[in-house]
């Protein structure tokens, strides 16, 4: 018989044991999210709020429900900007982190179609 563990319990318990995989996770979601994959970004975000901060405290500094919040953090979620701001802002704070963007070139050659 194959034990298996939770894929929450696991996020959980080794973001306890390793602060620095909550700052690594919070940079995929924005990374995430700047490159166009919003809902990958945040079930990941959903992830790091649950095993960090929780959603209660989240609702609490935001002065969002915490239904609301499950919802915007789930795949099918779509928070405002202003939702998103207040979310990164009170993760930002509670893993003393800021969170800087930098452009650069793509490396891949970008297929390019002409019509006539």
């Amino acid at each position: 018989m194959t034990l298996t563990r939770d894929y929450r319990e696991t996020v959980n318990n080794r973001v306890k044991q390793d602060p620095e995989l909550a700052k690594t996770l919070l940079d995929e979601a924005t990374s995430l999210f700047l490159n166009g994959e919003p809902e990958t970004a945040r079930l990941i975000l959903r992830d790091l709020v649950n095993s960090t901060i929780g959603f209660e405290e989240l609702a609490i500094q935001t002065s969002k429900s915490s239904k609301s919040l499950h919802r915007m953090l789930s795949a099918k979620g779509n928070p405002s900007m202003d939702n998103l701001t207040a979310i990164y802002a009170v993760l930002r704070k509670e893993l003393n982190v800021n969170i800087g963007v930098t452009v650069t070139e793509n490396s891949e050659k970008q297929n390019q179609l002409s019509f006539r």
